[in-house]
């Protein structure tokens, strides 16, 4: 008998479709997830009922907590506890001239909470181990602010600051297309909302920062702008797709965000600064009425003639279709040259961050097709941030590790600074920003110069690993392929990490600093993840603790890498001089005198010739 080419009938009532979402909007209803980083923090508003759990994800990262009600004054009895510590940690940490705390230090002014004799509450400790959680309830309204504090980790110490992850259980689940704005990235000139299926011009001063928002999550925007001086004199020259992509030498269609965008004159208009989605539309038009007519859906509202109100006694002549830059629409050109579009990959809260390069009159919209995908089949709003000229802010895009996973922002080194006076031409490497050659020579004279002479390179998003414990040389020996029980203190190894099967996880170096200290070197984040799954695994009494952000380094590599590194490092009697240091040894050692920077120095390298490494606390990097 012949197969049916139909599929099986199931029996009862229609099933619901089956629609794959991203990871933070698959969590269950009522359900929110922060990511702490270590040295950081995060501030979270609270109700009566909901429930806090801290995680403490990779093990000896202690952890405060504050709470406060509406009149700023802390009281931990907010989420059921009595204060054991002043805040110390916390309060060293918004000391610190750190960039990424910045919305945070605003956040707690505009609540004008009291810091000055906060009751703060402490759990976990060193030797806390990976995977250990507390759970709070909160007995009333407030905010809290979690915080994975530590200090600078020494060169040859291993006390990292770890994240931490918080798990929020809403007592009350807010109804949809209500989600709550982070705050803002600094003090805003301008908090605009664009509400659902409408579209609002504004102007942003040449120099100043615009961020564009999706409030709720899978929520489309189209933009558009144009040169305020232009417009003066009457010339409606918008941002002009076409242009851009032919300047940016990427005429194909992609999805995406270019660096800059033009109009037809080819005036540069904004440039991306900051991107959290990563998945964008930069070559089809603005929905418009034609568009929904021809599906059958006359008199729908749409973007252009949404542009065409919101731009109109601007000096801009209304368009029947307006080109864009359509943020979070999730489209792309197939193998077939024919346009294909799915539900955003955004989540609530992404956004894209531009500059403005000129004066520029600009228009948002929050799209309103309810007829496809495109928002998710459900519209909601759009919100809109200026910010002034005056503040900084890096270049970022966002990454996963996996579509489940928190998204990190791409991050300058600590030696971004040193690198920025030699070039311009940085490029993305497994989460941060790398030089890619000098602008003075370029890469063919920095080979040979690497060959006969020396050169500095970066190399700081090499991941590392403090491992620690009494059962840490057990747990290397069965992961690694070298014998690590060969390896001496002071000594490096080269190994690969493998599965059980032998299949390769990462390949790096291995430093022993002590009897049951080691650090391991490589190039991604699972290979940390792995050894921590197989210590747990196993039952072993072991810290797998990342130390990426505290341990920077750049590699000075080439035939007279030794002859300038003996003109700057200084080694104690108990450590070897640099004319000493044996091939894959390393040495505890400072820079310019006894009591100059401390670093890590080792005799590594993957050029070939003669080589070092040298590890510092990100603080020390410039000097």
């Amino acid at each position: 008998m012949s197969q049916s080419p139909y599929p099986a009938i199931a029996a009862g009532p229609p099933r619901p479709s089956l629609i794959l979402r991203p990871g933070q909007i698959a969590l269950p209803p009522g359900m929110e997830r922060y990511t702490i980083h270590g040295n950081g923090a995060v501030l979270i508003d609270i109700e009566a009922g909901d429930t806090v759990t801290v995680r403490n994800v990779e093990g000896g990262q202690a952890c405060e907590l504050l709470a406060w009600d509406r009149s700023g004054v802390t009281d931990p009895g907010i989420f059921g506890e009595a204060s054991n510590s002043n805040a110390a940690g916390i309060k060293a940490l918004l000391a610190e001239d750190d960039d990424s705390l910045a919305s945070l230090r605003s956040g707690l002014a505009r609540r004008q909470v009291q810091l000055d004799h906060a009751k703060a509450v402490r759990v976990f400790g060193g030797a806390t181990p990976a995977g250990t959680e507390q759970a709070f309830t909160v007995a009333r309204d407030g905010a809290m602010l979690i915080a994975a504090p530590g200090g600078p980790m020494l060169v040859d110490g291993h006390d990292t600051a770890t994240p931490l992850i918080a798990i929020v259980r809403r007592a009350t689940i807010r109804p949809a297309a209500k989600s709550l704005l982070a705050d803002p990235l600094a003090d805003p000139v301008l908090d605009l909302r664009v509400h659902s299926a409408t579209a609002e011009s504004y102007f942003v001063k040449a120099g100043d920062y615009l961020q564009i928002i999706d409030v709720d999550g899978r929520q489309c925007t189209d933009f558009q702008c144009f040169s305020a001086r232009k417009l003066d004199r009457g010339l409606d020259h918008p941002l002009d797709v076409t242009t851009t992509r032919t300047l940016m030498g990427a005429s194909y269609p992609m999805p995406g965000l270019h660096s800059k965008y033009f109009d037809q004159d080819m005036e540069p208009l904004v440039e991306v600064v900051q991107d959290t989605c990563g998945r964008h539309d930069a070559f089809a038009l603005a929905c418009a009425a034609k568009y929904y007519d021809d599906i059958g859906y006359p008199g729908h509202t749409n973007c252009s003639e949404n542009f065409n109100g919101a731009l109109a006694g601007k000096g801009v002549n209304p368009r029947a279709g307006w080109m864009a830059i359509n943020f979070f629409f999730n489209t792309a050109i197939d193998a077939h040259g024919v346009m294909v579009s799915d539900e955003p990959w955004s989540r609530a809260g992404d956004y894209v961050l531009l500059r403005a390069l000129t004066d520029i009159v600009c228009v948002s919209s929050a799209c309103p097709d309810d007829t496809t995908p495109a928002n998710g089949w459900n519209p909601t709003d759009i919100h809109v941030r200026t910010y002034s000229g005056q503040h900084k802010f890096s270049r970022a895009i966002a990454r996963r590790m996996t579509p489940d996973s928190e998204q990190k922002m791409t991050r300058e080194t600590a030696f971004h600074s040193s690198f920025a006076k030699h070039t311009r031409n940085f490029g993305e490497y497994r989460g941060y920003w790398l030089a890619n050659s000098f602008a003075k020579d370029g890469p063919i004279a920095e080979y040979w110069a690497c060959r006969q002479d020396a050169v500095i390179m970066d190399l700081s998003p090499l991941r590392k690993f403090e491992v620690t414990g009494p059962d840490s040389e057990a747990l290397l020996q069965y992961t690694l392929t070298r014998d690590v029980k060969k390896l001496g203190v002071g000594q490096v190894v080269y190994s690969a990490m493998c599965y059980e099967h032998g299949g390769m996880i990462d390949d790096g170096t291995l430093l022993r600093l002590g009897k049951d200290n080691f650090r391991w070197v490589g190039g991604d984040d699972l290979s940390g993840e792995w050894l921590r799954e197989t210590a747990t695994k196993l039952g072993l009494n072991v810290l797998v603790r990342s130390s990426t952000d505290q341990m920077h380094n750049v590699a000075v590599q080439g035939p007279k890498s030794r002859d300038i590194l003996r003109e700057v490092i200084w080694t104690s009697p108990l450590q070897p001089s640099i004319d000493e240091l044996e091939w894959f040894r390393f040495a505890v050692a400072r820079i310019g005198g006894g009591n100059g920077i401390p670093v890590v120095v080792s005799r590594t390298g993957y050029t070939g010739e003669l080589g070092y490494e040298i590890w510092c606390h990100p603080r020390d990097a410039e000097k």
